[in-house]
């Protein structure tokens, strides 16, 4: 039995699986913080705690879907075409608000790292947190951080977007749909925008423009910042 614990098909398997129960636990329940990601992550440690599996002989399958999450990275190009039209209409507003949204993600953990005194790997692991995986753990690799922290930080900052999203949103007294999607998907990325998707279609694809723009506009300041020191 061992042996096909240890085996990449096994870890494989127990991933997909895993994410499939947590899709449907958030279907039925319809409730934000169950989180189809947040639940599969949870049953997989409990898999491997429960069947005493080494994370290692987990990681060897984990990789496989690990290798697709490059590629994977293109796909951002289609929220971008399909709003093109939008983008063109108010190129301006949508880019100044992803622009210091983006930085401001940027500056906040920034200024966090040097309140508590934070190490500069862990620095750098947290500035990628309000960009998709892909593009985050490229650039924690990029800025010599922790990729498994990146990704852990990408996730939470996601949950909490698309939990309280509305909220923050109702507060601010933010009627306009398009600048709630853009917000939700700058802030949140892919996660928020499921919530984005529920709350209308505008809000939905603008929230699916602003990953893309986002991502791209944190990797060049992130970078160019790391060149002049500043992390």
């Amino acid at each position: 039995m061992k042996e096909i614990f240890a085996t990449p098909i096994f870890a494989l398997l127990i991933s997909i699986l895993a994410y499939e129960i947590g899709i449907f636990i958030n279907k039925k329940t319809k409730i934000a913080f169950l989180n189809p990601l947040m639940i599969a992550i949870a049953l997989v440690i409990c898999t491997l705690i429960v069947l005493d599996i080494p994370l290692e002989d987990y990681k060897s399958g984990g990789d496989f879907i690990s290798m697709f999450l490059t590629p994977a990275t293109v796909i951002l190009a289609v929220p971008l075409y399909k709003n093109i039209n939008s983008l063109k209409k108010d190129y301006i507003a949508i880019l100044c608000g992803v622009f210091v949204g983006s930085i401001t993600a940027i500056f906040s953990v920034w200024g966090l790292a040097k309140v508590f005194q934070m190490p500069k790997e862990l620095l750098a692991s947290l500035i990628p947190k309000s960009i998709t995986t892909p593009l985050g753990i490229e650039l924690s690799n990029q800025l010599e951080g922790i990729p498994s922290v990146t990704v852990a930080a990408i996730i939470i900052t996601g949950i909490v977007g698309a939990v309280f999203a509305q909220w923050v949103l109702k507060v601010c007294r933010i009627t306009d749909k398009t600048a709630k999607g853009l917000a939700i998907g700058t802030s949140a990325h892919a996660l928020g925008t499921t919530k984005a998707v529920e709350m209308g279609e505008t809000e939905g694809a603008m929230s699916g423009l602003a990953i893309g723009l986002a991502g791209l506009v944190t990797v060049i300041a992130a970078t160019i910042l790391s060149k002049i020191g500043l992390f």
